[in-house]
């Protein structure tokens, strides 16, 4: 079969990987944001919130004269063209620096506790609503890589199908892991901030490698595991 030659296997298979590694911005913001609803709903939030990540994605890449038109200038300012694609990332970008901001706020500060069932169908509305504008934003940064990557349509719904499918399978196990530990989520949140400030950087023209977070942000997961690694140590010893 031609389609199936090797390059055809390598360009899937390397787009595959890149797809799932950018999809793990999403992947944590569904799993804090989805904790603020009842626990009997928060999976279904989840599994909604990764349908309209790769309905988005999906709907993206079948419209990608439209998306190519994204990244046209629309207007000049400061002696800088702007695009929508601009736009739409420092917006996505100042959004996620708000709701993480508010969501360490509430960590640290807490907050007055109240009946759940009495804001059980606003919560889930919001928290839907919340989810489907980053989902935007990362499903546009997703498709503008697999453009940029990949020239057989195919192959890119077969990457993002693939990466959306790896998201589903991982969204239960790290929303309960950063559930049961407070300093993940911490963590967590401070990586929602630095992927933000990367988004508004992105939106204003300077990029910032993505190679530099994604090493940020191993780094810390790696001394967060020692630093639990060496409290369990110490409890079983104790």
């Amino acid at each position: 079969m031609e389609f199936l030659t090797p390059e055809i296997i390598i360009s899937f298979l390397t787009l595959a990987i890149l797809e799932i590694v950018l999809g793990i911005d999403n992947l944590i913001f569904l799993s804090i944001i989805s904790q603020r609803l009842p626990a009997d709903q928060q999976p279904l939030a989840r599994r909604i919130g990764l349908a309209l990540a790769l309905g988005l994605r999906l709907a993206l890449l079948f419209t990608l004269s439209w998306i190519i038109g994204l990244t046209a200038p629309v207007f000049s300012l400061f002696d800088q063209d702007w695009s929508w694609r601009d736009l739409i990332l420092i917006g996505g970008g100042l959004f996620l620096l708000y709701k993480a901001t508010t969501e360490i706020h509430e960590e640290i500060e807490g907050h007055k506790k109240e009946d759940m069932s009495q804001k059980v169908a606003a919560s889930f509305a919001s928290v839907i609503a919340q989810i489907a504008v980053l989902d935007l934003v990362f499903s546009l940064d997703s498709v503008l890589t697999a453009v940029g990557m990949v020239d057989h349509i195919p192959v890119m719904i077969a990457a993002i199908v693939t990466a959306i499918v790896v998201m589903l399978v991982a969204a239960e196990p790290v929303s309960a892991f950063i559930e049961r530990h407070p300093t993940v989520k911490m963590l967590a949140l401070s990586f929602l901030l630095l992927i933000g400030v990367a988004l508004i950087a992105d939106g204003l023209h300077f990029h910032i490698p993505k190679g530099y977070l994604y090493f940020a942000i191993a780094f810390s997961i790696v001394v967060e595991s020692l630093n639990m690694f060496r409290g369990k140590r110490r409890d079983s010893a104790a």
